[in-house]
C-alpha cells in the first residue's frame, strides 16, 4: 500500500514538473562506493558536475565534497534551479553552526547558485575536515567559488551547458519530467554519468536503444535499493514506509526508481545463475512456471519468460523477459535483441506482444550468447 501511494506522488511530480525529490546521502554513498570498489580511479583527476542540485541542499554535493581528496577529484561543480520550492530551506548543509550564519545568509536565497570546489582541507585548524571547513573556504574565496548564477540554473541554459562542457562525469537526480531531454543532452555531449530515474525510463525510445547497444546500463541497484527521497512540506507523507528522520527530513520510499549510468561496475559482469528449462518446469518457485510448458508469443518467434530467475539456461532462441531483467543483465552472458512497449518495437517494427490472444506487459527480447 505504501509503495503504491508513494509511486502516485512520484507520478504527480512527473506530471506537475515539480520534481522536488532529494536523494538520501546513504543511497548516494552506497551506489558511488560500488564503482570505486570496481575501479578505485574512476573519479581520479575528473571534474564531477552535479547539476539539478541545490548546493545548499544536495547530498550529492555533500558526498563528493567530503570525499574530494579520498576519491581524487580534480574539481566539483554544483548548480541549483531558481524556481525550486525547497531551495535553501530543507537540508541547510552549512547552517548547523552559528559561526557560519553570516556566511550562509550573505547570498540571496531565492536565486540559482553555483559552487565550484577546487581544493578542500582543514581550514579552522581543528584537525578534522568537514562541511564547516568547506564553508570557510568558500567565504574566503580560497581556490573555490560560491556565486549566484546569471540565469535560473536550467540544465538547458547556455550557462549550465558551459559548465557541462568542462565536466567529465555528471552525477545527479535530474527532473523526472525532463528525463528524456536530460539523457539526450548527456549523450550529445558525450559525457559519463550516474543519474537516478524512474524504472519506466528503460522503455523510453530515447533510452532503450542506448541500453540495447550497450552504451548505457543500469547501476548497481533499483527498486528498494534506493531507500527513499526527501520531499518538501507540500507532499503528503502516506503509509508505514513514509517517515520523518531524526533531522526532521520528510522521506518517502519508492519501489520504482533506478540508477542509470555508463560507468562500469562489477555487478554487470556477474553471471546470472540459471536452471535448465526442464528444471524450471519441475522446481520453479513460480506457480505459473512450475509444471507448465513455456509459451510462445502469438505473433513473434520467442518464448514468454515472466520472471528473470525463470530464464532457461539451455534455450538458444529469443526470449521475452521483464524489464527488471536489466538489473541482472550481463552483456557477456546475453545480448539484447529488441524490446517493445505494447505496439512499439525498437527495431523499427510495430507489433503487439500477445500470448494466447492477451497482451503481456513491457518485455525485453534477449538471446543467450554462444558459449
Amino acid at each position: 500500500m505504501t509503495r503504491k501511494a508513494t509511486n502516485k506522488y512520484l507520478h504527480k511530480a512527473k506530471k506537475s514538473k515539480s520534481d522536488e525529490f532529494y536523494t538520501l546521502y546513504s543511497d548516494i554513498q552506497k551506489e558511488v562506493e560500488a564503482y570505486l570498489e570496481y575501479n578505485p580511479d574512476v573519479f581520479r583527476n575528473k571534474v564531477v558536475y552535479c547539476n539539478c542540485d541545490d548546493p545548499y541542499e544536495s547530498n550529492f554535493f555533500r558526498y563528493f565534497v567530503l570525499n574530494f581528496k579520498r576519491i581524487g577529484l580534480k574539481k566539483l561543480i554544483t548548480t541549483s534551479y531558481k524556481p525550486s520550492p525547497v531551495a535553501n530551506t530543507q537540508l541547510e548543509l552549512f547552517s548547523d553552526d552559528e559561526s557560519l550564519t553570516e556566511l550562509y545568509d550573505h547570498l540571496p536565497k531565492v536565486t540559482a547558485n553555483r559552487f565550484i570546489i577546487n581544493e578542500v582541507g582543514d581550514i579552522d585548524g581543528d584537525n578534522e575536515f568537514n562541511l564547516k571547513d568547506v564553508a570557510l573556504q568558500l567565504k574566503k574565496n580560497k581556490q573555490n567559488e560560491w556565486m549566484p548564477l546569471e540565469g535560473d540554473g536550467d540544465f538547458r541554459s547556455e550557462e549550465s551547458i558551459a559548465l557541462l562542457r568542462q565536466s567529465d562525469i555528471i552525477v545527479t537526480n535530474p527532473p523526472f519530467s525532463l528525463f528524456r531531454e536530460y539523457v539526450q543532452q548527456l549523450v550529445d555531449y558525450n559525457k559519463e554519468f550516474l543519474i537516478i530515474g524512474n524504472i519506466n525510463a528503460i522503455s523510453y525510445k530515447e533510452v532503450f536503444p542506448l541500453i540495447k547497444e550497450n552504451k548505457i546500463w543500469l547501476g548497481t541497484g533499483m527498486g528498494r535499493w534506493i531507500s527513499g527521497f526527501i520531499v518538501p512540506d507540500s507532499y503528503e507523507l502516506y503509509g508505514t514506509e513514509a517517515r520523518i528522520d531524526e533531522e526532521g527530513n520528510r522521506i518517502v520510499s519508492t519501489n520504482n526508481c533506478l540508477w542509470l549510468t555508463n560507468l562500469d561496475h562489477g555487478k554487470r559482469h556477474q553471471e546470472l545463475p540459471l536452471m535448465t528449462m526442464s528444471d524450471n518446469i519441475k522446481f520453479s518457485s513460480h506457480k505459473n512456471v512450475r509444471g507448465k510448458e513455456y509459451e510462445k508469443y502469438d505473433n513473434y518467434d520467442a518464448i514468454e519468460v515472466p520472471y528473470t530467475d525463470a530464464i532457461p539456461s539451455d534455450y538458444d532462441g529469443v526470449m521475452g523477459v521483464p524489464i527488471t531483467f536489466l538489473d541482472k543483465y550481463n552483456p557477456e552472458q546475453f545480448e539484447i535483441v529488441g524490446g517493445y512497449n505494447y505496439s512499439l518495437d525498437y527495431d523499427g517494427n510495430t507489433w503487439n506482444g500477445k500470448v494466447n490472444g492477451k497482451y503481456v506487459y513491457k518485455r525485453i527480447l534477449i538471446k543467450k550468447k554462444a558459449d
